[in-house]
């Protein structure tokens, strides 16, 4: 029977991956994004230079043999920053991603599960929609952005701070997502079966619940990683971000917005870098959900 089950369960993964590459934005988008993961992980192995490197004689200089992307006004090289700040930015976003998904999944199954506490929690929820999200976020640095460098560092306090206030105020959409089916998950046959035999609430959530709800937490988690880059790369462009000499891709647009007229290009790299990134993980979050369907999957 266990062969019976393993075998099945195979074969259901595998019709997910073969829906999945029938989505050829899908797969397209998987292949961008990890060469992506692949360049910003392992290229500075390849490419040593120092991305805060100062060579103040060759400064705002163009594309070259040894400087590809050129330097920025201080003679670092665009490129080597590059890299260092999709490492930044791609951790964020897996981050703040990670955060928001477990905490909207809690929110989503407890308020799908227990009746009593369904309607706090979703006038909770629907009170975090109503409030803006970017002053929200504004008033959560300025407000905690001293005590955690403070405490952490200038570095790290940042990162903590961007990825728990991103994460905070994202939970919303995923937790109503997980909370409808959690609704109709809980009304079927095999779960009525399991409470007629006495199994407790704990068991019930995490043996027969949450396994039927993966398939939407699985999509959204794509999407928030999108989401937190977008947001990430909008407060650096902003200037509240990470320090002015710890790249990430929302920084080094900021950046080279003063220096448009000079080079142009250095504008480029970096908003085509976050495009490519939102694009692709938005892609595969299309295919994911397009293959996770039942209703899709097969045909």
């Amino acid at each position: 029977m266990t062969k019976i089950l393993k075998k099945k369960q195979n074969s259901q993964w595998l019709d997910v991956w073969m829906q999945f590459k029938t989505h050829r934005g899908a797969v397209i988008g998987m292949i961008v994004f990890s060469i992506i993961c692949i360049l910003v992980a392992f290229g500075p192995w390849f490419w040593t230079l120092d991305p805060n490197y100062i060579d103040i004689r060759a400064k705002n200089q163009g594309p070259s043999f040894l400087h590809p992307m050129g330097t920025d006004q201080l003679g670092r090289d665009t490129f080597s920053n590059l890299l260092a700040g999709g490492r930044v930015s791609l951790l964020v976003g897996v981050t703040a991603m990670a955060l928001s998904v477990i905490f909207g999944t809690l929110v989503g199954v407890i308020s799908g599960f227990f009746r009593r506490l369904d309607g706090p929690l979703m006038r909770l929820t629907d009170l975090f929609l109503a409030l803006p999200l970017l002053p929200l976020l504004l008033v959560m640095i300025m407000l905690f952005r001293d005590t955690l460098r403070g405490l952490f560092g200038p570095e790290t306090g940042i990162f903590i701070l961007i990825v728990t206030a991103i994460g905070l105020t994202s939970w919303m959409p995923i937790a109503r997502i997980v909370r409808g089916d959690v609704l109709a998950v809980k009304e079927r046959e095999f779960v009525l079966a399991a409470r007629s035999l006495g199994t407790h609430n704990t068991q019930m959530i995490t043996r027969h619940i949450l396994p039927n709800v993966l398939s939407p937490i699985m999509v959204s988690a794509t999407l928030s990683v999108a989401a937190a880059i977008i947001t990430e790369s909008a407060l650096s462009f902003l200037g509240l971000g990470f320090p002015s000499d710890f790249p990430t891709w929302g920084r080094l647009l900021y950046d080279s917005t003063n220096f448009m007229k000079l080079s142009p290009e250095r504008v480029i790299y970096p908003g085509l870098a976050i495009s490519l990134t939102v694009l692709s993980v938005n892609y595969i979050g299309d295919g994911l959900r397009d293959a996770l369907d039942p209703r899709i999957r097969g045909r």
